[in-house]
């Protein structure tokens, strides 16, 4: 057979690209594979048992359509491009996810997909709630909080809230870091399959956990109303509230869905009960409702019977699984607290041994201080040898200058006893002075009044010796050839020489007064100079005296 014929006989193929919640992939498909042929490739790849959660799902014509597993791929209305990408994502979520999902990397795409839509804010939680779920988020990511490791930023570049919820709040990035560390810390010691479920049981209580939402209408020309299908049946919300719904149809209470064209019945198990009906947009939302519809009812039935020869194998096998982890987390754990018990002896040996090194070094460091300081000592012990003999050659010429000084002394004594002997007659000497200088100025009043009694009396003598002339010689003037008698010329005479006499002894009194008053001066002056000279030698012996003190 010739290599050209090996070459036709090759399968045609065409290439899928698969995007998981974290990952992508890409596969090279046969041209006439089902949509099961791809699904069962994926789920190989993923190591997936609990496929029937999941699907593939692609957007054709702004609509979200999930692919048909009984019909050709190729033979469905997907996108024209290669590769075809295709979503593989949770389809239908189980009641209770700790009891449903068996498998860790079950667990591990829902947790993804959930946490993806409460970002998204296609499922609402409360910002507290959103705080909680972060921190498990955290917790599953980076396992145990470590204050050391996980410093302050470490979660910067993560996105764990909604929008919405940062909206709301005008909190910083650092707040809400701290918010969501605090309870991260409270964590320790879950393990990451654990926190993820722990996410997925919170979320699980959300009231739009699940559910698929479509509008619908009443009548044929208003959308007024919307359908939520879920695992526990169908509800219809009104188009502002998709919390709280108007009306509910559990699986068990449905007895048959049907539509026709746009128009989809359900007829509840009752007979009695009314029909619900209502129309969508267009016929293919009522197919995919169908769809839902069914692979939902089969789930809730599923549920309620015994579970498969293979659901049994799987749970046992998670049993052990988790038995197994639960024993190996226990072992971890061991390990671990023995490891950071060891770390922790090595931390204490460390430190009593970093103390035992710092102690020696301080003793060694002590003995040469010592060592210094008793050179030192003997240095100074020398040094205060020299120092005592210089201050004993010192003190004896202290004791040769105090005895000098005490003669100093003596002699200051001496001359302060003569200072004070000098001054006390030189007291005597001004207050003598003074009374003379007083005695001499009453005398020389006396004389001036004695000079002026006499000076009157002269004048009092001339007018008289006048009177008398005018009186005795009325015409001597006149007549000056007669001349007096002997007897008048010696009485005339007699009265000059009385005058002249009195004249003498008032020259000989001024003369006597200027000379004791000169006298006075010159004492005066003498006794001034003496009382210069007294002070200028108390000064001194002043000076003496204080330089004394000093030398004291």
């Amino acid at each position: 057979m010739s290599i050209r014929g090996l070459k036709k006989k090759q399968p045609k193929t065409f290439k899928v690209k698969i995007i998981t919640v974290d990952a992508e992939m890409e596969f090279s498909c046969e041209m006439k594979w089902k949509g099961k042929d791809l699904f069962d490739l994926v789920c190989r790849a993923l190591g997936l048992r609990e496929t029937w959660f999941f699907g593939l799902q692609y957007t054709i014509k702004g609509m979200c359509t999930w692919l048909k597993m009984d019909k050709k791929v190729l033979d469905q209305e997907i996108p024209k491009e290669d590769p075809i990408s295709f979503h593989f994502l949770a389809k239908f979520y189980p009641e209770k996810v700790e009891e449903e999902l068996l498998q860790e990397i079950t667990q591990h795409l829902f947790f993804l997909q959930v946490k993806k839509q409460i970002l998204d804010e296609e499922i609402y939680c409360s910002p507290e709630a959103t705080v909680l779920l972060a921190s498990y988020a955290v917790q599953a990511k980076y396992g145990d909080y470590d204050p050391n490791f996980h410093e302050p930023g470490f979660l910067a570049h993560d996105e764990l809230l909604p929008k919405r919820v940062l909206r709301q709040y005008q909190l910083t990035a650092e707040m809400w870091e701290e918010k969501i560390t605090a309870w991260y810390a409270e964590h320790r010691g879950i393990a990451r399959d654990e926190a993820e479920m722990n996410y997925l049981k919170i979320a699980q209580d959300l009231e739009m956990y699940g559910v698929n939402y479509f509008p619908i209408a009443q009548n044929k020309n208003h959308t007024d109303l919307l359908l939520g299908v879920d695992a526990k049946g169908i509800h219809i919300y009104s188009i502002n509230n998709r919390f709280s719904p108007n009306k509910s149809f559990e699986w068990s209470a449905i007895r048959n869905i049907s539509y026709s064209e746009k128009e989809l019945t359900i007829k509840p198990l009752d007979k009695k009960a009314e029909v619900f009906k209502f129309f969508s947009s267009q016929l293919k939302v009522n197919k995919l409702i169908l769809q839902l519809c069914i692979g939902n009812h089969d789930l809730f039935m599923r549920r309620r019977k015994v579970d498969s020869i293979e659901i049994q194998q799987m749970k046992a096998q998670a049993r052990e699984e988790k038995a197994r982890k639960k024993m190996e987390n226990q072992r971890l754990a061991r390990e671990k607290q023995l490891r950071e018990e060891a770390e922790r002896a090595k931390e204490e040996l460390e430190r009593r041994l970093f103390q035992l090194e710092d102690e020696a070094r301080q003793a060694n460091e002590a003995l040469l201080r010592s060592q210094e300081a008793a050179e030192l000592l003997a240095e100074k012990a020398q040094i205060a040898e020299e120092e005592a003999k210089l201050l004993a050659q010192n003190a004896a010429e202290a004791e040769q200058e105090r005895q000098r000084l005490e003669i100093t002394a003596l002699k200051t004594k001496e001359e302060k006893r003569l200072m004070e002997q000098k001054m006390r007659e030189a007291e005597l000497i001004a207050v003598k002075l003074v009374k003379e200088s007083d005695r001499r100025a009453k005398e020389a009043e006396h004389l001036k009044q004695d000079l002026h009694e006499a000076r009157e009396a002269e004048r009092k003598a001339k007018q008289k010796l006048l009177d008398i002339t005018r009186l005795n010689y009325p015409h001597m003037v006149k007549y000056p050839q007669y001349s007096p008698t002997d007897t008048r010329d010696a009485n005339f005479d007699k009265g000059s020489i009385k005058l002249d006499l009195k004249d003498i002894d008032l020259k000989r009194l001024s003369f006597e007064i200027e000379r004791e008053r000169l006298d006075y001066l010159e004492k005066s002056r003498k006794f001034e100079d003496r009382l210069k000279e007294l002070k200028s030698e108390i000064h001194d012996l002043k000076l003496e005296e204080k330089q004394s003190g000093l030398y004291s």
